[in-house]
């Protein structure tokens, strides 16, 4: 069983309380499509402009996660045609954080969760 852990953008914690990413990980579809069994482990809000995140991402592994997953609402926007890959997601610094967290804890980490962009795949740092 995959032990997954959720980080967020403090942007969004106001008005979305993850349950379309929450229920993609438990179905193991759209970004947590591939693993066997997955359970939640924990979620964090990073902040502005992304000092806590390795902090949060460091407690996340010693609560057992095993891969790291950043929310696709960090980096796409929604449009009334859906989910859009675009330079106005919430984080504009999101790869260079995931690229922090994965080398410091050496956890696999997955850009996307739920609602991903057509045609995207979720980019993976690192290995399950």
């Amino acid at each position: 069983m995959t032990k997954a852990a959720i980080i967020r953008c403090e942007k969004n914690m106001d008005t979305c309380p993850l349950t379309s990413c929450l229920n993609c990980l438990i179905q193991k579809k759209e970004g947590f499509e591939g693993y066997d069994d997955c359970t939640p482990v924990g979620i964090f809000s990073c902040h502005c402009p992304g000092d806590n995140v390795i902090k949060q991402a460091k407690i996340l592994k010693a609560k057992g996660a095993e891969v790291i997953h950043f929310c696709t609402c960090m980096f796409s926007k929604k449009t009334d045609q859906g989910w859009k890959l675009s330079d106005e997601g919430f984080c504009d610094h999101i790869d260079k954080l995931i690229e922090q967290v994965h080398q410091t804890t050496k956890l696999p980490c997955v850009k996307g969760t739920a609602h991903l962009p057509q045609g995207y795949h979720p980019d993976m740092w690192g290995q399950l």
